[in-house]
């Protein structure tokens, strides 16, 4: 993982986390769209973001960053509660 990656640590805002997490947990676009309630052209956007957001290429690249900074928990693993600040993103 780049340097680049430790500067955008807290700056995925609380519905990228949300994606982030649905992303690690397996599900489409079209399945993260339903379960939010948004368009599907809005969780491709998200993912863009995130993935701009994090340096990473894919949603495998993606999962691995998420699971090094503890972003994501997986059947109990890597599993953290992570402080939201007052504007709702991780700090």
């Amino acid at each position: 993982m780049s340097g680049g990656e430790l500067q955008t640590f807290g700056s995925l805002s609380e519905r990228e986390l949300q994606v982030l997490e649905l992303v690690a947990a397996g599900l489409t676009n079209q399945q993260i769209a339903e379960k939010l309630d948004i368009s599907k052209r809005t969780v491709d956007n998200h993912i863009s973001n995130i993935l701009t957001k994090t340096a990473t290429e894919n949603r495998v690249s993606l999962v691995r960053w998420a699971l090094q900074w503890g972003k994501v928990c997986l059947d109990e693993y890597n599993c953290c509660t992570l402080p939201l600040a007052e504007d709702g993103v991780v700090s």
